[in-house]
């Protein structure tokens, strides 16, 4: 706990000179069901930050606090690769004791907790004795049985949480078989502001357009891949972190060792003719976020082909899918020299996503409604060793405009709430 603390501060002086950026919401639609009040706990950034957004315009009122690991362009990311040598998945945002803090005075109807890896059981037994009817979830896109995503604390808190929810299928079991008391598997989703088809500026085409490009993050059996496809003829651009590490270099082969943020990822898929959807080995990946926001943003998708890709999408005629290289490179070359196949492949996976309910409002309408299904389905819970708990570190003071009592809030986390309104430092007013 110490520890925590002694990092927390370092991170929160390194990040002091960084600007802040706080979410943006649209209007909310009228929820479905009743309105339910939300703590929202997660890494503030990247799908994290989509799914809040969209349980928000499902009609609820959704209370952030963070948590986990800052995203990479981050200066505090750069710290924390340093106290995750020290500590496994440092509490370096104090959230153990901020979630004290808060659910000592505030009741939520659910405390929803993402990539909960720096959570402590005690946490979560003592927050359930003050909110006995409170449903708790943790949600997680990765392959949460890959040690580099899981931490002792995580594992020992597996029983705690009222519903797991993976993107993982191979997931529902091994979680039921460490005491999980209930797992819901769901496909990846597509956040509707983020990941749409856009009309591109010619300077913005200049800079992202490419026939064949793949848009994540370095791994040997891609990086080999993208080589070899140079090597035969295609031009391909690759963007994504850690990809300096990459030896090889050919005069059609692009490289380019970015983190693309929400737009600039929306800008080079749309510029990208063929758009490669590459798995997570290490995660045993069957289906990735990109399985869904490409075709979302009316873009044409080539992904490894398996199971849960052929369920999603009719192949051939809403995407494409590949098992070799030479598969992959025939199919490349195909599609290059039949624009209006490939448009229509495209055109096709884009109404799937849309009309199949691929978004993250329905994936998580979902989520809510399992949820209210089983309600009534208490459980006991067990008991946690005795702790003892850290004294919460400094807040702020914060407005629930649903409720009328104050809520304990971090200074640089913006607040969503039902009619849209957001804030950064200070208090949050009705309208």
């Amino acid at each position: 706990m110490l520890l925590d603390t002694v990092l927390a501060a370092v991170a929160r002086k390194r990040s002091r000179s960084a600007p802040q950026r706080h979410l943006a919401l649209v209007e909310s639609p009228p929820a479905t069901g009743s309105a339910l009040s939300i703590l929202y706990v997660g890494p503030w950034d990247g799908t994290c930050v989509q799914r809040a957004r969209a349980l928000a315009q499902l009609g609820h009122s959704v209370h952030p606090l963070r948590s986990g690991i800052p995203r990479p362009s981050d200066p505090v990311y750069q710290f924390l690769r340093v106290a995750h040598r020290i500590k496994r998945h440092p509490d370096i945002y104090l959230a153990n004791s901020r979630l004290l803090r808060l659910t000592r005075k505030t009741r939520f109807d659910v405390v929803w907790i993402d990539k909960g890896l720096p959570i402590r059981p005690r946490t979560l037994t003592r927050m359930r004795e003050w909110m006995p009817q409170a449903h708790f979830i943790h949600y997680s896109p990765d392959d949460q049985f890959n040690p580099l995503n899981q931490s002792r604390r995580w594992r020992a808190s597996i029983p705690f949480y009222d519903l797991h929810v993976t993107t993982k299928s191979y997931n529902v079991s091994e979680l039921e078989a460490l005491g999980a008391r209930d797992v819901l598997f769901i496909d990846n989703a597509y956040d509707p502001a983020v990941h749409r088809p856009l009309e591109l500026t010619p300077a913005e085409r200049r800079r992202f357009e490419t026939p064949v490009g793949f848009v994540g993050s370095f791994e040997e059996d891609r990086a080999e891949r993208v080589a070899r496809l140079a090597e035969a003829g295609i031009p391909v651009t690759v963007r994504g972190p850690g990809w300096r590490r990459f030896g090889k270099s050919h005069p059609r082969l692009t490289i380019r060792d970015e983190y693309l943020d929400r737009d600039d990822y929306a800008r080079a898929v749309n510029a990208t003719r063929i758009n490669l959807g590459f798995l997570c080995k290490a995660n045993r990946d069957r289906q990735t976020t990109r399985s869904a926001e490409i075709p979302a943003m009316g873009a044409f998708l080539l992904a490894e082909r398996t199971d849960e890709h052929r369920r999603m999408y009719a192949e051939g005629r809403e995407a494409e899918f590949f098992d070799s290289f030479h598969e992959l490179l025939a199919k490349c070359r195909h599609y290059l020299t039949h624009e209006l196949e490939r448009r229509r492949v495209a055109i096709a996976g884009y109404r799937r996503c849309v009309l199949g309910g691929y978004s993250n409002q329905r994936r998580l309408a979902t989520v809510l409604d399992h949820l209210r299904r089983r309600r009534h389905q208490v459980l006991p819970w067990p008991k946690p060793s005795p702790a003892r708990f850290q004294s919460p570190g400094p807040d702020r003071l914060a407005l629930d405009l649903s409720r009328r009592r104050p809520v304990r809030l971090d200074s640089s986390e913006p607040v969503i709430l039902q009619d849209g309104i957001r804030s950064g430092p200070g208090t949050v007013r009705p309208k």
